[in-house]
């Protein structure tokens, strides 16, 4: 097979720098508060030398975040539009900042211009914006002690979009490429260069000798085998271990209760969630928050073939239980459930929280901007809504009723993989059952882990979502 053109990962984004002096010969760029926020008007003859003019609405974090990605893209635009005109393209813009701007807002305009500008595409062209660096400038009011922490502030800023960014970069992969191994290789080649940052990749033998039943079964319709990421982040003197879980099917036909054929070809950004923990766990790691962080990864194809898992199959997992697999493209759970088992018996972590792209149900409920959060612990419910909140990430706690828990339980097995019930909640509980009574929150990112269309800092294709969630969740035990 030919080798494919991918773009380096992670994606180059357009930097962001402060400054307090405005350079004259710098095309220039100013946030107008009110109006549509995001909305970009051009002014190419205006005396003041500002070309654009971004809308910002009430200038809170989640507006200036928006505008930051509005901005760049307009901007990104009509310089394409200049070299293509053959005039010289410049490489830096320089945007005034309004006056009694929050540090909050400013890192949310921050992450908003870097994710604005992501793009990805397998091609030899290169269709990138010639824009490298957004420079903001202060304005005059603006005190030295906001200046100072705003400085402060951009090192994080950068580190939580590029959390987003690898994550949108590892999901946006094409799954010709991006098999289980490769999915391991990258991670290692991303994550090992950081300091207290290991990790380790387990084979289908080591697998099998662990028992890892539902990994296998579900990797073994496939011609590329399966693979354990373990990541592990140990910070000296840290009191608290928080277990992050992944799912990570790199790609998922479904197996042998098949997807339809419209469904598939968004499939590979089913390892959405293990894209989050990835990214999540690296962002944390540069950023030495003191807060110890293991990420598991189960990573598997869910193809067809004649050595493919059936329905009425009965799986061992990792730790002994046993599953009745009553639909095989809820494959999702079934890795979990081995990766949740592991690492709550390997590492009695203080709090667990799985990733995943779990059930279309998910997405009707919530729709495709907001995760569902399921927890069996209220302040760790809370902190994720929160850290979601603090971020730009919409999140909605979902109850586990338990009048559905008897649905989980199996005639022939020790539970049912895919019981009768309100979809996302019964998936919910099957996983609740390999948690051993832990602290634990399941996020079902099913309806915004992918996007058709943009909005606000989010570009078609993979988003990223949770990523950011995560690292401001470690953060919160700091």
């Amino acid at each position: 097979m030919a080798r494919v053109p991918l773009p380096p990962i992670p994606s180059r984004c357009v930097d962001v720098e402060l400054s307090v002096q405005p350079r004259r010969t710098t095309p220039t760029a100013t946030i107008r508060p009110g109006g549509a926020t995001g909305e970009v008007s051009r002014r190419p003859d205006n005396e003041d030398g500002v070309r654009w003019a971004v809308s910002s609405g009430d200038t809170e974090p989640e507006q200036l975040r928006a505008a930051g990605a509005g901005l760049v893209q307009a901007v990104a635009a009509d310089l394409h539009a200049d070299a293509a005109a053959g005039n010289r393209a410049t490489r830096t813009v320089q945007l005034r900042l309004p006056e009694s701007l929050s540090t909050a807002a400013v890192t949310a305009l921050a992450v908003g211009i870097r994710l604005g500008s992501y793009h990805y595409r397998v091609s030899t062209t290169d269709s990138k914006s010639p824009l490298r660096t957004l420079r903001l400038i202060a304005a005059d009011a603006t005190t030295p002690e906001d200046i100072a922490e705003w400085e402060q502030a951009l090192p994080r800023a950068r580190e939580l979009a590029e959390a987003t960014v690898l994550a949108r970069d590892l999901a946006n992969t094409p799954s010709n490429v991006k098999t289980p191994a490769w999915l391991a290789d990258t991670a290692t080649r991303l994550l090992s260069d950081i300091t207290n940052l290991r990790v380790t990749v387990r084979d289908e033998e080591w697998l099998t000798r662990q028992r890892f039943g539902g990994v296998l079964a579900v990797g073994a319709g496939s011609a590329r085998p399966p693979r354990l990421i373990e990541a592990t982040y140990r910070p000296r003197g840290a009191s608290t271990h928080l277990l992050l879980v992944g799912k990570g099917i790199t790609f998922d036909t479904g197996g042998l209760s098949i997807k339809p054929a419209d469904g598939m070809p968004l499939m590979r950004t089913d390892m959405a969630g293990s894209a989050a923990v990835l990214a999540a766990i690296r962002a944390v790691a540069a950023l030495r928050l003191p807060v110890r962080v293991t990420a598991l990864v189960p990573a598997a194809e869910n193809h067809v073939s004649g050595g493919a898992y059936r329905p009425g199959d009965v799986v061992r997992h990792y730790g002994g239980r046993t599953s009745e697999v009553t639909n095989t493209d809820a494959e999702g759970r079934m890795v979990l459930a081995d990766a949740l088992g592991y690492g709550v018996a390997r590492f009695k972590p203080d709090a667990v929280v799985d990733v995943a792209t779990l059930t279309g149900a998910m997405k009707v409920a919530l729709g495709l901007r907001t995760g569902g959060v399921f927890a069996t612990d209220d302040d760790l419910a809370r902190r994720v809504c929160a850290a979601g909140k603090a971020t730009g990430e919409s999140w909605w706690r979902m109850p586990l009723l338990e009048a559905h828990s008897a649905a989980v339980r199996s005639a022939i097995a020790d539970v049912r993989q895919a019981p009768e019930g309100p979809g996302a909640v019964v998936a919910a509980l099957f996983l609740r059952e390999f948690t051993m009574g832990s602290r634990w929150a399941h996020l079902d990112v099913a309806g915004p882990a992918r996007a058709e269309s943009g909005y606000a800092e989010v570009v078609p294709g993979a988003t990223g979502f949770a990523a950011r969630t995560l690292v401001e969740l470690v953060a919160s035990y700091g």
